[in-house]
């Protein structure tokens, strides 16, 4: 996989870390009250017993390790100059103009020996032909 790839998979998995995080902390929430004219919201006593104070701290470490994760990626994409990069261009021009020449080569050749096919198929039609005429 090429390191463009690699990069956006790892958006997505950030992405992902990002969502589970804050689905977890809007799950996991105590009930707050939003004003003194409303009575005091219940509390949970169905809840199994979950750790609210570690969730969060391990999500945010998995978040943070995807974070270093991209960091490296994006340390290992090439820094080359302008000069580099229009020479790297020009190689590959001539590389896929030399490619296209034997595709093209490749392509005519496919053609003659198809012409040869059908032209021998109407010959053995032909013959097949004149072999049974009709009484």
């Amino acid at each position: 996989m090429d390191i463009i790839s690699q990069l956006q998979e790892q958006v997505n998995a950030m992405a992902l870390l990002t969502l589970n995080t804050f689905g977890t902390l809007q799950r996991d929430a105590p009930p707050v009250r939003l004003s003194p004219n409303y009575p005091e919201p219940a509390a949970n006593a169905s809840e199994e017993t979950i750790d609210i104070m570690e969730h969060p701290k391990t999500m945010s470490a998995a978040l943070v390790e995807a974070a270093k994760k991209f960091d490296v990626l994006v340390t290992a994409l090439p820094l080359s100059g302008e000069e580099a990069q229009l020479k790297r261009i020009a190689e590959l021009q001539a590389e896929n103009e030399a490619v296209g020449l034997e595709l093209q080569k490749q392509l005519e050749a496919a053609e003659k020996e198809l012409k040869q096919v059908q032209e021998l198929f109407n010959q053995a039609a032909d013959y097949c032909l004149n072999l049974k005429k009709p009484d």
